[in-house]
């Protein structure tokens, strides 16, 4: 029998899952389980905060389809990594997370008094999918091969091993036997029954006007080309929730962005039969209710999703799919193909086509009006002018992370997304800075390409020493600061609280007559140069791409300062619908 510590078997298990990465902050409570991490191989990224390395797990997670893992020490480290596993279990992005935790004969429960203690996995339960804490050395495989159990099984998520300190570290004499995935989980997509995917394909293929709405699950089942062969089968227009932007890339006519809110509302109410996949269908997603969506009397709906749970949650279903939206598109692309050719001979197609090239006039009399924006070339800039100018600087397959509030607003508009899955943000959390760490990610999973951040002043000021790890991982991630000086969405909704008609009179109200919302100067291109990145400042919009392109062209790690208009940047496109999002539609 070898010695071999809990922390060693924990990461040999790991490594039978093809962990390549590890995100955390070293410590001395776990030093049996990251020396042997070292050693095997697998690499530790380690950002200045625990809640960067949940953010780094889940991005690196959804763009490389692999396990995100992240480790933090009892007590502090624990409860600074809170934050950011919230956030990814809501994304629904699939994160291990690793914790110390003191000895048990002081805690679970604590005795009192206990150094550095909490109920680390009674907390973290209440957020994640899955927690558990390890109560002897004998039962480390049998919990880390239920965590990974619990990790693969329906809706991705947030799974939790919380592991004391001298499990972790002390070596004691053991026969370990390592299992392969197959031996303890499921490793092979979930199919739909054939009969469900032969009533779907009547259903889609009989409408007059079908639609499809795709949610993650495209992503994390990376359908993308299954999804526009059913798309373009159907002719079938394509709406998305906000986190699976562009799993249609946005060239193709049947694509419909997230950003065109008006006639994403429009689709969703014409059509009279909508296949609903890998989405839950939130709150930004409407509900799926009424005025927003047809009425569930007038529209058949076919939902399929991974995860049985999420059927029918929000909207009545008239066919009910519990399957891997990968392995069900394709599957559902083979039986519209048998039965209906390839389209052109399809009843129906006519009426189709008009009416998705009235959409695709709707499109481009939005973008019109849009870009009328990138005409005012006042200093300093308009915002419309960064996101644009990214577009036309960065390669096509750059990963676009978007951070902060109007910041983020003002990159969805006036970004075009032709590659799937190349789009990161907390679409279904909001929380700010979560970017700073969630570029590096991207730059670490997608070695040799530059990432673009687009994040707010405010934002930025959440983990602006994250700039330090991307320069010290060699990580060509460009942040781009949008600096307006003030807490831009909240001053807005004050602004309309407090003084509605001046507001709309004037655009903006004077700096007494707001409570709070303005900020102080930080020059984040002097901050990044003092950590080792490129740093610049640009508030002339003729000056944004030249500066770009001289951030790229140094090959590191960027910061780009960038002055906004305060009253311009507060008026972001789109903020009604964000309004009106948030009241509880009256149909459905």
């Amino acid at each position: 029998m070898a010695e071999v510590s809990g922390g060693e078997v924990l990461a040999r298990i790991l490594q039978h899952e093809g962990v390549e990465k590890v995100f955390g902050i070293i410590d001395g409570t776990y030093f049996g389980f990251y020396v042997a991490l070292h050693r095997l191989g697998i690499e530790i990224v380690t950002p200045r905060h625990e809640t960067s390395a949940a953010h780094m797990a889940g991005a690196y997670a959804r763009l490389t389809g692999k396990l995100g893992v992240c480790m933090a020490s009892n007590g502090p480290g624990v409860a600074n990594l809170l934050p950011g596993l919230v956030v990814e279990q809501a994304e629904g992005n699939r994160v291990l997370a690793i914790t110390s935790a003191r000895r048990p004969g002081i805690m679970y429960p604590d005795r009192g008094g206990a150094y550095q203690c909490f109920d680390q996995s009674g907390v973290i339960g209440k957020i994640a999918k899955w927690s558990a804490a390890v109560s002897s050395f004998e039962r480390m495989p049998e919990l880390a091969r239920k965590a990974l159990r619990q990790s693969f099984e329906g809706r991705p998520g947030v799974v939790h091993l919380d592991v004391p300190e001298n499990i972790m570290n002390q070596r004691v004499k053991a026969n370990v036997a390592y299992w392969e995935p197959h031996q303890y989980r499921n490793t092979t997509a979930l199919s739909p029954r054939a009969e469900q995917v032969v009533d779907a394909a009547r259903l889609l293929v009989a409408a007059e006007a079908p639609m499809i709405h795709a949610g993650s699950g495209v992503i994390h089942a990376r359908a993308y080309d299954a999804l526009r062969r059913v798309a373009e089968l159907l002719h079938a227009p394509v709406t998305t929730s906000w986190a699976a932007r562009g799993v249609l890339p946005e060239s193709s006519p049947l694509a419909i962005p997230m950003p065109h809110v008006k006639l994403n509302h429009k689709v969703r109410n014409d059509a009279d039969v909508a296949l609903i996949v890998g989405s839950r269908l939130g709150e930004t997603d409407w509900w799926g209710k009424a005025p927003y969506w047809r009425l569930p009397a007038e529209q058949k709906t076919i939902q399929v999703d991974v995860d049985g749970t999420m059927i029918g949650v929000n909207r009545p279903v008239d066919l009910a799919i519990v399957a891997d939206a990968g392995r069900f598109l394709t599957l559902l692309a083979e039986e519209i193909e048998r039965t209906q050719g390839t389209g052109d001979q399809a009843s129906g197609f006519e009426a189709r086509r008009k009416r998705v090239a009235g959409y695709g006039r709707a499109l481009q009399k939005d973008r019109a009006g849009w870009d009328k924006a990138l005409a005012d070339m006042a200093v300093p800039a308009h915002p419309a002018h960064v996101a644009a100018a990214c577009r036309a600087v960065f390669p096509e397959d750059t990963i676009l992370v978007a951070d902060g509030g109007n910041a983020t607003i003002w990159a969805m508009f006036y970004h075009h997304v032709t590659v799937p899955n190349t789009v990161i943000s907390t679409f279904k959390f909001g929380m700010l800075g979560a970017g700073m760490a969630q570029a590096i990610a991207a730059a670490i999973a997608r070695p040799g390409k530059p990432v673009c951040c687009i994040t707010g002043d405010g934002a930025m000021g959440f983990h602006p020493q994250e700039v330090e790890t991307a320069v010290r991982n060699n990580a060509q991630v460009v942040y781009i600061v949008l600096c307006d000086r003030q807490w831009g969405m909240v001053k807005m909704n004050q602004q309309f609280m407090l003084r509605p008609f001046k507001t709309m009179l004037f655009k903006h109200l004077d700096a007494h007559e707001t409570i709070k919302a303005d900020l102080g100067e930080i020059a984040f291109d002097d901050l990044g140069r003092s950590m080792g990145a490129h740093g610049e400042r640009v508030a002339d919009p003729r000056e944004l791409r030249p500066a770009l392109e001289r951030a790229l062209a140094s090959g590191r790690c960027a910061v780009i300062h960038v002055d906004v208009d305060p009253v311009k940047h507060m008026w972001a496109p789109g903020l009604i619908h964000f309004k009106k999002m948030h009241e509880e539609p009256g149909g459905g």
